[in-house]
Order: structure tokens, then C-alpha cells, then sequence
């Protein structure tokens, strides 16, 4: 208990009640994908800060005693991460409390921060706790009255939070009430506040349905959760629904989550980084029978690279500050969600705003 009392508790452990309850203790049994653990900073690498539940950035020392939880990592250009077996190190993955070892790197990442495990937390009666211990309780199913709209990408940092956010913030502009949420990655408070600085009503993640990463768990949990978080959003009022899935299309989970989009989404916005990534990202999306109505992402950066993509497409490529003023509105409008009478005042509302 002395050592909690002065532990950095990263971002993955947010919804553990803080109180006397929780503690480090019991056996030290094989890593499970979830499972809360208390380590040491054992010396300082990549990650010298840790987020705390709040999404704050705490300054990591050696010796610092962290409560993070397990989990396997999936990002191309920073690491590729595991559940520790017997006599691997143990690293901290991400700075949101992940614990994995590192399989590999991204060539510009330094080595990463090497943690001593102490213990499992567990409860007052001794039982060891994990994410799904903290879990939500399922929601009950519905669809956003003005419908669903899911930003996918060509990769990782194509833009995507950018464009979630930017496409939130329109919505919330012209007076909606507007659930936002992330389907798949690894927990951290970045995402969270973005959606809520663009106005975002309410925001839920994997982390809120037991997950702390989504790497490697199984297709259908992943499923599952994709339709519960859009199901505690309409619980919380959303007029609509704007989700944000990591990553690429090629990920695999990332391709599995779009099999189920054209039953889902009423809207798929892809980001992008280039032209080229546009057109493969679309051809892998259309496979799938997913229509991508918009382009967006970092190649927005870019006019010439942005009308190079939409002569390739057919398709307009939207920037996040077009998005943001007013752009995201006509998606619901497009596909018929609202009104004309109802569109022009969204936009006269958001304009004005």
C-alpha cells in the first residue's frame, strides 16, 4: 500500500475506482491481455512521461513506481509490442500505461523505458483486477437518429483524429448533439480530449468495454464493441454519431471492422496522406463494399496533392478546417438525413457560430 500511495496511475487505468480497496499483491501469474500490474521504472528510454487518467503528462524517473495494464501494441512507426512471456523484459508500450516487451521499431524510436515487475493490483480480497473488471455495463442497442459516420485511414498519421475532430466540431457548430468515440488503438487521453475540445456531448472508447489496446484481441470482441459504443452514445443523446478506427485498412482488425461498415455507417470519411494512399485505401475499402464518401487527412495539407486526389478518385477531398466550417453538415444532409429547410438553418446556425 505504501508503494500505490505514491504510484503515477496511467491513463489505461481510468476507470479504476480510486479508494483503499485496490492494491498490490498476490501471486505474480502470466500476463493477461487486461490485466492490471504495478512496476518500477527501471531505466528511462522513449517514454518519459506517463499519462495520467486525466490525460496529464507526468515526468517518469527511475525508481517511480507506475500502475499500467498489460496489452499488445500495433503502431508502424513507433512499436510493435507483446505480452511478456517468462524471462522477457518488460516495457512500457505507450504513455497511457500499456505493458508489453517490444518486438520491434520504428528506426527513429529510441529504446524503450524497461520496467521491474512488482505485482499484480488486486482487490481487498485479494483478487487480481483487469480492464474488463471496470468495464461498462453493455448498453442497450440503437441507431443515432441522423446516422453514423466512421473516419478510416490509409495509415497510421494519416489524419485521422485531425479529421474526426474537424468533422465533430462542424456537427457541434451547427447545434447537434454530437457522440464521438474511438473503436480500436491503444488508451490514451489525446483522442478523448480532442473529440471533447471539438464539442463532442459524449465520448466512449475501448477502454470504457474492457479493452486497454485492441491488438490481438478477437474479431468478434472488437465487433461488439464497434456496436456498443455507438449504442452508449445514443444512450447519451446523440443526434449523431462520428467514430474514429486506428490505423490502416491493411491492419487486419482494421479490414475486419470495415466488413461490417455497410450495414453500419451511414458515412465513411478516409484519410489519407497522399494521392496514392487515397486511391489504394478506396480500392481496399470498395473490396469490402464499403463506399467512402469523403477524402480528408494530412493530404489536405497539400492543394495540388488534394486536387491530384480527387481527379483520381472522383471524389472530394475536404480539408479539417472546411470540415469544421460547415462541410461535415452537408454529409447528413447528402445522404438525406435532413431536410433542406433543416440543412440551410444547420448552416446558417454553424456559419454564424
Amino acid at each position: 500500500m505504501e508503494r500505490l500511495s505514491a504510484a503515477k496511475w496511467g491513463y489505461v487505468t481510468r476507470r479504476v475506482p480510486r479508494s483503499d480497496e485496490a492494491r498490490l499483491g498476490g501471486a505474480i501469474r502470466p500476463p493477461r491481455l487486461g490485466d492490471f500490474v504495478v512496476a518500477r521504472v527501471a531505466e528511462l528510454g522513449a517514454h518519459e512521461h506517463l499519462e495520467d487518467p486525466h490525460g496529464r503528462r507526468m515526468r517518469l524517473y527511475p525508481g517511480d513506481v507506475l500502475v499500467g495494464a498489460y496489452g499488445n501494441r500495433y503502431a508502424t512507426d513507433f512499436y510493435e509490442g507483446y505480452l511478456p512471456t517468462p524471462g522477457d523484459a518488460v516495457h512500457l508500450l505507450t504513455a497511457g500505461g500499456l505493458v508489453g516487451t517490444v518486438a520491434s521499431a520504428h528506426t527513429s524510436k529510441e529504446a524503450p523505458t524497461e520496467l521491474a515487475v512488482l505485482g499484480p493490483l488486486t482487490d481487498s480480497a485479494g483478487r487480481q483486477l483487469g480492464t474488463d473488471d471496470v468495464a461498462v455495463p453493455e448498453p442497450i442497442p440503437g441507431r443515432p437518429e441522423l446516422g453514423t459516420i466512421v473516419v478510416l485511414g490509409s495509415s497510421m498519421n494519416a489524419g485521422k483524429t485531425t479529421a474526426t475532430s474537424a468533422i465533430i466540431r462542424g456537427l457541434a457548430r451547427a447545434g447537434l448533439r454530437v457522440g464521438a468515440g474511438k473503436v480500436t488503438g491503444s488508451g490514451s487521453g489525446k483522442d478523448h480530449w480532442a473529440y471533447v475540445d471539438a464539442g463532442a456531448s459524449a465520448v466512449a472508447d475501448f477502454l470504457d468495454f474492457g479493452m486497454p489496446s485492441t491488438f490481438g484481441y478477437p474479431t468478434e470482441r472488437l465487433v461488439s464493441t464497434l456496436f456498443g459504443i455507438r449504442d452508449r452514445l445514443v444512450e447519451e443523446a446523440a443526434d449523431v454519431v462520428v467514430l474514429e478506427v486506428a490505423d490502416g485498412v491493411l491492419q487486419s482488425e482494421t479490414r475486419a471492422l470495415a466488413a461490417q461498415l455497410p450495414e453500419f455507417a451511414d458515412h465513411v470519411v478516409l484519410a489519407v496522406g497522399d494521392a496514392l494512399g487515397a486511391v489504394a485505401g478506396i480500392d481496399v475499402l470498395e473490396a469490402l463494399g464499403v463506399p467512402v464518401r469523403v477524402v480528408s487527412g494530412l493530404i489536405t495539407a497539400s492543394p495540388l496533392a488534394s486536387r491530384e486526389a480527387s481527379a483520381a478518385t472522383g471524389l472530394p477531398v475536404l480539408s479539417p478546417a472546411e470540415l469544421a466550417r460547415g462541410a461535415a453538415v452537408g454529409l447528413l444532409a447528402d445522404a438525406g438525413a435532413l431536410t433542406s429547410e433543416a440543412f440551410g438553418e444547420l448552416v446558417r446556425s454553424g456559419t454564424s457560430a
